[in-house]
């Protein structure tokens, strides 16, 4: 399965509006069209998540991640915050770029890890950090992901 394929426009947010670390998971979190109550359980699983380290991988990138009884399937969402955040990565520098991945505890596709590895191979290809901060529409992202990701 390629990336591309695991995204759609309505998931994909180019101006994230929030300063912190913890607003932004709620910011992406709300990208995933979800009740009140499943949005809360989810930024606490993040939460948890984040505080074993940090999901910035560094080169402006950050891939927050968890699996949680909240989705019955794997869901992704993009969001860009143009002027970057202290995300505690491991570089220690800001981070751009955001790739939620939410996934159920028991997947049948068992696709949560190879999408985590995909979504890091893509993020290391020099030219892509650039590119992520070109791009002017969600249909760019997903033009983007079709030509680069695997």
């Amino acid at each position: 399965m390629k990336l591309r394929e695991l995204f759609t426009p309505d998931v994909v947010n180019l101006e994230i509006e929030s300063e912190s670390k913890d607003e932004i998971l709620k910011e992406l979190i709300g990208l995933l069209g979800m009740d009140e109550k499943s949005e809360a359980i989810l930024f606490k699983t993040l939460k948890r998540r984040e505080n074993l380290g940090s999901t910035g991988i560094g080169k402006g990138i950050a891939i927050p991640h968890c699996r949680s009884l909240v989705v019955n399937r794997l869901r992704l969402a993009y969001g860009r915050k143009p002027a970057g955040v202290d995300f505690k990565a491991i570089d220690g520098n800001p981070v751009f770029n955001f790739f939620l991945i939410v996934a159920p505890p028991l997947e049948v596709s068992n696709q949560y890890l190879p999408v985590l590895g995909k979504i890091a191979q893509f993020a290391k290809d020099p030219e892509v950090p650039e590119q992520l901060q070109s791009i002017s529409s969600p249909e760019e992202f997903l033009k983007l992901l079709e030509e680069k990701a695997q």
